[in-house]
């Protein structure tokens, strides 16, 4: 497994913790900063799960 698929599920679950507490809280700040990194765990894991398949092609 690529190592991007692993830290980009990392960051989608600290996102998605952030993005709750700020929910939670009513700071606006921490909400959209989660997202955000919610996101971009979501595409690095994208990008790891497109390397695999390259990589398994190829073997």
């Amino acid at each position: 497994m690529d190592r991007n698929r692993v830290e980009g599920t990392k960051h989608e679950i600290k996102g998605a913790i952030k993005e709750a507490a700020g929910k939670m809280t009513g700071n606006k700040t921490q909400q959209m900063a989660g997202n955000m990194e919610k996101n971009a765990g979501k595409a690095q894991k994208a990008m790891g799960k497109a390397a695999d398949e390259v990589k398994h092609r190829h073997s």
